[in-house]
């Protein structure tokens, strides 16, 4: 139990450092500032307490036994006053400064998080559900924005102040500090204790209400099919049950981080009675004055302010390192694919791919694969076509082009050069795709056909438009160009979805190009229309295609028919069927169907 405190406490200080090293030290210039005003608010309620002592022996009590008259009592008066207001606004500039400092940290944090995400493969995304990543840079850098914001703000000046007001009560007298300060071990304890169990909490918490996000996220997707199969109710008590988790949770936080409320209030009851009757009793003998004893109090009574805040704070600390815990966790997950030390730029208009013994396994540990050592030629220029049955790693092989994975075994090369030898960007920018898994963002026309071409004037985006066969229905919107589409394109229909896709890949205008069934959303009229249209834009790029409709790869310079991740045939259409093999099986399957 001890060495799980000590690696707890160690794994406390090293997130902190951590954060304050990465985060907290380029804005050191600005945090000197603040906690110069901190320091001088703390001074200002310190010289508060000590103060009070001359008001009662020098002045109150001197009026009333004659030794001095009322307007002793106004210099001190005004001396209060100024430490109030000078309290106020130190307190004031402070918080606004540590409040932006804060803010600022935990905003290049999120920035941090969502660029980290951007460099990560797609196995990541397929291991880590959208809602829970989203709720990595919402939620719980939200309780993170909290904790700093509150802790990293009043945390110093709190502790400052605790500081001086234990001078004061040691200055005053120090027999009566040394019983106020048994309080303290036990509270530090208590304290020490209630954030450790917080932090787990603040795990569950955190944990739980990804999974709410994860849940709420695949309703809405899916509400199409939630109103089809009439499943509302069900979809109400399993969000219900989600919700309750986290509230439940909640509600544990505060009673766990109240717990400490009682229990320090009972114990500062003990010790100012114990200060009382002992400070009576020097005074009955001499050793203090009825002002010394008062201005004691006073200064214990502030003290014992900080120490609540201080607890409170360490609570919310806790809660925001559970959350940091978690964001951490995720930028230290090292990406897959990277450049390699000498990256070099890939810039062709003509490109050809080779496969060389390239064997992929989703499951690096594991036996079970999706290509069994492919040797492919895809020549600069041409049209190869990828076919076979479902399962048989047709889209896995245009996944490794450009780099969403990395081959097992082999090697994949363009023009002669690997293709972990150029850099990421550079590879992807040579390569236009269109998949049967569209992509409409919730932003206009123009930005979706532009997405990844953003140098294009309108006048190109709007002969893309044309060229994909998009242009008729884009006229007829509301806003034309400008109208936005709606989350995942909801106001178009499949075959629009796909037009928009086919527009955007026309405009990026890339010497590959990658064709994953990419007129399966199309009725048999439009598909006539886009397939002119892709027969253009395949002419003198390199195209690798994989087919809805065998009967619409017909033209292709070459197939490649798979099967259990392994080539069983290619060659020209009229070839293939001539064998009489898997192709000619599958081609007059297509045509009956």
């Amino acid at each position: 139990m001890q060495q799980s405190q000590i690696q707890t406490e160690q794994s406390n200080l090293k997130l902190i450092k951590r954060l304050v090293t990465n985060y907290l030290k380029p804005y050191s210039g600005q945090l000197a500032i603040t906690v110069f005003f901190m320091f001088l608010a703390s001074a200002a309620v310190a010289s508060f307490a000590k103060v009070l002592q001359p008001v009662l022996d020098k002045a109150l009590i001197g009026i009333q036994d004659g030794s001095s008259n009322i307007s002793d009592v106004w210099p001190m008066a005004g001396f209060i006053f100024g430490c109030f207001f000078v309290s106020g606004v130190a307190t004031y500039i402070h918080v606004i400064k540590m409040n932006k400092i804060s803010q600022s940290i935990v905003a290049d944090i999120q920035k941090d998080v969502f660029s980290h995400f951007m460099k990560l493969e797609l196995s990541f995304f397929h291991l880590h559900p959208s809602g829970q990543l989203v709720s990595r840079i919402t939620n719980d850098v939200n309780v993170m924005r909290a904790a700093v914001s509150d802790s990293v703000t009043s945390f110093g000046k709190y502790l400052i102040t605790l500081m001086l007001l234990l001078g004061v009560m040691i200055w005053q007298d120090w027999k009566l500090a040394l019983i106020a300060l048994t309080i303290f071990p036990a509270a530090v304890f208590l304290i020490n204790k209630i954030g450790k169990k917080l932090r787990r909490i603040s795990h569950s918490i955190q944990s739980e209400n990804a999974k709410l996000m994860e849940t709420l996220i695949g309703i809405f997707q899916g509400i199409r099919q939630v109103q089809a199969y009439g499943m509302e109710e069900y979809e109400k008590e399993r969000s219900g049950r989600a919700v309750n988790t986290v509230r439940n949770l909640n509600i544990k936080s505060v009673r766990v981080g109240n717990l400490s409320t009682p229990v320090n209030e009972l114990l500062v009851g003990c010790i100012i009675c114990i200060i009382i009757g002992f400070g009576a009793y020097r005074i009955s003998q001499g050793e203090l004055t009825p002002g010394g004893l008062i201005s004691f109090i006073a200064a214990f009574i502030l003290a014992y302010e900080p120490i609540k805040k201080l607890a409170k704070l360490n609570n919310s600390l806790q809660i925001g390192l559970g959350a940091a815990d978690r964001i951490l966790a995720m930028l230290d997950i090292d990406p897959e694919i990277v450049d390699s030390a000498d990256a070099r730029q890939l810039h062709v208009k003509s490109a050809e791919i080779k496969f060389k013994k390239v064997s992929f396994s989703y499951e690096p540990q594991s036996d079970e694969k999706a290509l069994h050592c492919i040797d492919l030629i895809v020549e600069a220029g041409k049209t190869t076509a990828l076919v076979g049955p479902s399962g048989s790693g047709k889209t896995t092989i245009l996944n490794l082009v450009p780099r969403f994975y990395d081959v097992t075994e082999g090697v994949i090369k363009i023009n002669d050069i690997d293709i972990r030898e150029y850099s990421v960007s550079s590879l992807r920018k040579n390569i236009a795709l269109v998949s049967q898994d569209i992509t409409i963002f919730d932003d206009s026309v123009t930005a979706n056909i532009s997405y990844g071409t953003k140098d294009a004037s309108f006048e190109e985006i709007k002969s893309a438009a044309k060229a994909a066969a998009a242009d008729l229905f884009i006229e007829d919107m509301p806003e034309k160009y400008n109208t936005r589409l709606g989350e995942n394109g909801v106001k178009l229909s499949g075959g629009q979805k796909q037009r928009i896709a086919i527009a955007r890949a026309i405009l990026r205008d890339a010497p590959i190009l990658l064709l994953d069934e990419a007129t399966s959303a199309l009725d048999n009229e439009s598909e006539q229309l886009i397939q002119k249209t892709l027969a253009e834009l395949q002419k003198g790029r390199t195209t690798l295609i994989i087919a809805h409709r065998l009967s619409t790869i017909r033209e292709a310079d070459k197939i490649v028919v798979l099967e259990r991740g392994n080539i069983k045939e290619q060659g020209s259409h009229e070839s293939l069927l001539e064998q009489g093999g898997l192709y000619s099986r599958l081609y007059n399957s297509s045509l009956s169907e």
